[in-house]
């Protein structure tokens, strides 16, 4: 009789060590927040969103999804992208407003919670569109947006107005019900029109045109993403309206 095989547990580290990575790349950026290191806060959050996309594909990948892994991340994502980016926001400029920008910072930190746990208890539903915004694509947009403000233009009172409207702009789409592309469906290992990839490299080219530093070309480009959730909403609300009253023939 053969001997029963025990899992390998110490497997389960490789999925958690990025995690904790992550984690601490967010802790990081919340010591560079308080001593005023805005690019390397910035950084350190880009940092962790890299790191969290890792873990779980990870974890696929060798088999090692646990309860215990997906409640770690998303405990870890409330510090990576809710409070280190809604420290950021507030020690950069929020401050300046009082109440008004601790009230915007912790809307922010409070949606990405509530994101987050929307997230986990969501089951089924159509995997190629995320619910509200992502939360690590909010956090890299919102410290890139303030990375690249601070090294262009700096603080005064009106930049402190526009991070408060930005920061309860995310918090709201964060929890909202609008739909945004997940690229889940998009398969690597299949054949991609030569023109798809002509297009994709001269967008890279023009985006880097538009900025030569890391921090202006991911404002641009998850400027354009969430703004994508707000297009797929309004052609949606097109279509509806067009079915619903088409138009009349003379």
């Amino acid at each position: 009789m053969s001997a029963i095989r025990r899992p390998r547990h110490a497997v389960y580290l490789l999925p958690n060590a990025f995690t904790t990575a992550a984690l601490f790349a967010g802790f990081f950026a919340i010591l560079q927040a308080v001593q005023g290191n805005w690019q390397a806060a910035a950084l350190a959050v880009v940092v962790a969103a890299v790191l969290d996309a890792c873990d779980g594909r990870v974890a696929r990948w060798t088999g090692t999804q646990s309860s215990f892994g997906a409640e770690y991340d998303s405990l870890a994502d409330v510090i990576s992208f809710g409070v280190a980016p809604a420290l950021i926001m507030y020690q950069w400029s929020l401050m300046a407003l009082g109440k008004i920008g601790l009230g915007a910072a912790f809307c922010y930190c409070a949606a990405t919670a509530l994101r987050l746990a929307r997230f986990n208890v969501q089951s089924g539903g159509d995997k190629r569109f995320f619910i509200g915004f992502p939360s690590p694509a909010a956090a890299i947009l919102s410290v890139s947006v303030v990375a690249t403000i601070d090294a262009v233009y700096g603080v005064d009172y009106i930049v402190s107005v526009g991070t408060a409207v930005l920061a309860i702009l995310l918090a709201g789409t964060m929890v909202s019900g609008v739909l945004f592309y997940s690229f889940k469906d998009v398969n690597i290992k299949k054949r991609i029109p030569f023109r798809y990839v002509v297009f994709f490299f001269l967008a890279a080219a023009g985006v880097y045109q538009i900025a030569d530093n890391l921090m202006e070309v991911l404002s641009v480009l998850l400027g354009g993403y969430f703004a994508s959730g707000y297009g797929i909403l309004f052609w949606k609300k097109l279509i509806r309206k067009q079915a619903t009253h088409p138009p009349r023939r003379e």
